[in-house]
């Protein structure tokens, strides 16, 4: 039998009986966008990772563009952020007509690196947007501090770690606003594409309302240039429901971690850095050895699937060459030709962690 990355279906089946009669209300009421379902998600979102507000969007995408533009950010401006990301995180930055500048990362968190970050700070940088990677949070005390010493607005991606924690603090409360994403893959997926930007500033609450909702504050007035990104009703449904059940997730995914960890103690891999706190809630379980490629198609073979995030780090991508001239960042090239991402979601049994690490352990090399 076949283990995907991810079972979406399999955490769905457990949602039906829930999710189907609001479904059919929303159906029924013909408002499927800017209702009372989307505004009640958006307040429990905001309890939940203890921000004052929280804003839906149509995707994480939106919520990183918008969150820069609410802040600001613009042509001439600088924005340094990690190489080892995907590619919405320099895409949002080149949608403001700003620069992306690529700093290395960490060796063990794989998070971006804050000396190489404050190294690339200069006269025209105007905020950091650190990327909380595979669910582990970054060192956000370390960022305070550079966005102190030189004047910079730190915007957190979120996309990867709802319900991560550092010192007791929610990833997206660390910064002027955080932007998650809801793909259905992530520890708080939907079903489709959907996003959030968290802040504690109302003024930046209200400003995304407006950029959300073509520039406009009152219907067929429209204040500024702005977009069409709103989180619809049916999305809230589901977002809702699995709200109230992602500690149960995260710590599934945890449970799932640990078992890879046990499993994988003497096999020739680099296992994922342990957050300090237990704050990591692994979107992914992201193993490093020294024959990528072979333990791949070990696993392809046994009907087990893996990913490798992320192959080509994005200073390295023709869409960003243009902006990379001069950028090194030697980790982000050495762990791409190493990184391999195992199967992983709350509902993994135990015997399918056992049969997976088995294939690993069996042809990783070091």
């Amino acid at each position: 039998m076949t283990i995907p990355m991810v079972d979406a279906a399999r955490q769905m089946a457990g949602l039906m009986e829930e999710i189907e009669p609001e479904i059919r209300e929303v159906l029924a009421s013909g408002q499927f966008i800017l209702g009372p379902r989307g505004k009640a998600f958006e307040a429990e979102a905001a309890e939940h990772l203890g921000v004052h507000r929280a804003v839906g969007v149509a995707s994480g995408t939106d919520a990183l563009h918008l969150a820069l533009r609410a802040a600001g950010i613009g042509p001439g401006d600088e924005v340094i952020t990690t190489p080892f990301s995907f590619a919405a995180t320099a895409e949002a930055i080149l949608y403001t007509g700003a620069t992306p500048v690529f700093a290395d990362i960490d060796p063990y968190t794989l998070n971006l690196d804050p000396e190489q970050a404050e190294a690339a700070v200069t006269d025209r940088t105007k905020a950091l947007l650190p990327v909380h990677l595979f669910g582990q949070p970054v060192a956000m005390e370390a960022f305070d501090d550079i966005a102190e010493r030189h004047g910079l607005t730190i915007l957190e991606d979120c996309a990867q770690s709802f319900g991560a924690a550092r010192s007791g603090r929610m990833t997206g409360a660390w910064g002027r606003a955080g932007a998650f994403s809801f793909f259905p893959s992530k520890n708080l997926g939907g079903a489709g594409d959907g996003g959030l930007i968290t802040t504690d500033d109302d003024q930046f609450a209200d400003h995304l309302l407006r950029l959300r909702n073509h520039g406009s504050s009152r219907p067929y007035y429209h204040d500024e240039l702005g977009f069409n990104s709103r989180l619809d009703e049916l999305q809230a449904v589901v977002l809702r429901a699995k709200l109230s059940r992602i500690a149960a997730y995260n710590e599934g995914r945890r449970r799932v971690a640990m078992a890879y960890r046990r499993n994988l103690a003497e096999a020739a891999v680099h296992l994922p850095n342990e957050s300090v706190e237990g704050g990591h809630v692994y979107h992914q379980f992201v193993i490093q050895t020294a024959n990528r490629d072979e333990v791949r198609d070990a696993l392809a073979a046994a009907d087990i699937a893996s990913a490798v995030y992320y192959a080509v780090p994005l200073h390295r991508q023709p869409v960003f060459a243009p902006y990379a001239e001069g950028a090194r960042c030697p980790v982000a090239d050495r762990v791409a030709q190493r990184v391999l991402a195992l199967p992983i979601f709350p509902e993994l049994s135990k015997e399918e962690v056992e049969r997976i690490a088995a294939v690993v352990e069996e042809h990783a090399r070091s």
